[in-house]
């Protein structure tokens, strides 16, 4: 499967910016989601997901109020919805399926990342 982002770029603090990711080759409509974020040489850290079915979401304390995460099954789509940005939030974000049970906040649970999308955030 593959997955490519779209929507990053720069933004003045308080901004706004909507990520989308387009997915294909897998049937995304049975996958939860997730969006992370990467600076060079550092880890990488959950953002948001959301489940399948359900679409029950989860989110890092960060994001928590300012973001959303959504997504349309029949685009096979998955969206991040970026309000009141700030210099904190800038880095590469990457969306991801989950292919391993477990915690939708652990990276190593996802699979099929896709090539990222940069976010950067000044004034």
């Amino acid at each position: 499967g593959q997955l490519v982002e779209s929507g990053g770029g720069l933004v003045q603090p308080g901004g706004s910016l909507k990520l989308s990711c387009v997915a294909s080759g897998f049937p995304f409509k049975n996958y939860a989601m997730g969006w992370f974020r990467q600076a060079p040489g550092k880890e990488r850290k959950f953002v948001a997901a959301i489940t399948s079915l359900s679409r029950k979401t989860y989110y890092s304390d960060s994001a928590k109020g300012r973001f959303a995460i959504s997504r349309d099954d029949a685009k096979n789509t998955l969206y991040l919805q970026m309000n009141d940005l700030n210099p904190d939030d800038a880095d590469q974000y990457y969306c991801a399926a989950q292919t391993r049970t477990g915690t939708l906040d652990y990276p190593d649970n996802y699979g099929n990342w896709g090539q990222g999308t940069q976010v950067t955030v000044s004034s």
